[in-house]
């Protein structure tokens, strides 16, 4: 296995569309590293450039202690998984899962070998004579990632694998393809523009806007201390409340209710300058009855996510939302309040978050 490092790495499109910014990454090795981020931020090019079917404008790919920048993509020592799964529509089964190791020369007895042998792991035994348009979704993902394992390479690469499965297929493929990863130990870069899968899957993450890596840490630290507001506004199944507020001597000012300064911007904000306040809907207290310090409203929206419900607030110029409890939830039309967790706050300054 091998850790893959990115030393400056630029891609610059024909007309001088930057899609990547002098990006500079270490993946360990053995890592589950996500690339998250809206369409066209630049993750699949980052990952077509690390695999080498796109070539970098400037900087460097090193894989193990290799620099493999103008290296051939076969040369390489990396498996890809497509969004589209790329199977041979005339081959069955094991011939997909052996069409690397033909490529390598490997002889036919010993690739069959090896392709009965990943394919059992996988529970494709009985699936070796059928060719690609006789699967279901789930049995075609199953037949690439074959093919990757196969392979036994120093990484994989996944583009979307997922985005083709049904919902609840999703959810089955994501846990299996964590532990299979897990087990392996092969470092891999998983690109999705799904949060959740991101979130679920990663030991760390990048999120990317316009080329550029705008925070790398694990799952914990993007969703609790987004370093930005873009980040803030883009993780989350439920958006981060944003709220533009004033500080006001020892506290702040937001949507119109005085609230404490969250615990992490204490002593780092001056009287009178304009903020945002950030907190997740995850992170407020909803109530009836009102409560000091809370964001008070009336009731716009109540959204039904199964054990829970998003509670929509208007309150003054702002909408502020908040997760409530099952059996808790207000009728729309009601007053309702929503108290912040001091500890769970957050200030941004300028658009980056305000650190203690």
């Amino acid at each position: 296995m091998a850790a893959i490092e990115l030393r400056g790495l630029t891609k610059v499109y024909p007309g001088g569309v930057k899609a990547l910014d002098a990006l500079d990454l270490v993946v360990p090795d053995g890592e589950f590293f996500a690339l998250l981020g809206p369409s066209g931020c630049g993750k699949t090019t980052l990952l077509r450039t690390i695999a080498g079917l796109e070539t970098a404008t400037g900087g460097a790919v090193v894989i193990g202690e290799r620099e493999v920048t103008d290296v051939q993509p076969g040369a390489r020592d990396i498996a890809m998984v497509f969004q589209d799964y790329a199977l041979f529509p005339h081959m069955d089964v094991t011939d997909n899962i052996a069409y690397p190791l033909r490529i390598k020369k490997v002889p036919k007895q010993e690739r069959q070998r090896k392709a009965a042998e990943v394919a059992a792991r996988l529970g494709l035994e009985r699936l070796m004579d059928r060719r690609p348009g006789q699967l279901s979704g789930g049995q075609q993902q199953r037949v690439a990632l074959a093919r990757v394992m196969a392979t036994q390479a120093q990484a994989f690469l996944f583009d979307e694998p997922l985005s083709n499965l049904d919902a609840r297929l999703r959810l089955e493929a994501r846990t299996f393809l964590k532990k299979l990863q897990r087990e392996l130990g092969v470092t891999t870069v998983f690109v999705t523009h799904d949060q959740a899968e991101a979130l679920a899957m990663a030991d760390r993450m990048a999120v990317m806007e316009n080329g550029v890596i705008r925070q790398i840490g694990t799952p914990a630290e993007v969703f609790q201390r987004p370093v930005n507001t873009f980040v803030a506004g883009f993780i989350g199944s439920t958006p981060m409340n944003l709220l533009d507020g004033v500080v006001r001597g020892d506290t702040l000012e937001v949507a119109g209710r005085k609230v404490a300064i969250p615990q992490a911007a204490g002593g780092r904000l001056v009287d009178g300058e304009k903020i945002v306040y950030g907190v997740r809907p995850e992170y407020l207290t909803y109530s009836a009855e009102p409560v000091d310090g809370a964001f008070g409203g009336t009731v716009a929206i109540v959204e039904n996510l199964g054990a829970s419900h998003l509670v929509t607030l208007e309150s003054g110029d702002a909408t502020v939302q908040a997760i409530v409890a099952e059996g808790g939830e207000p009728e729309p039309g009601a007053q309702g309040y929503a108290l912040p967790r001091g500890d769970r706050a957050l200030v941004y300054r300028d658009g980056d978050l305000v650190r203690g």
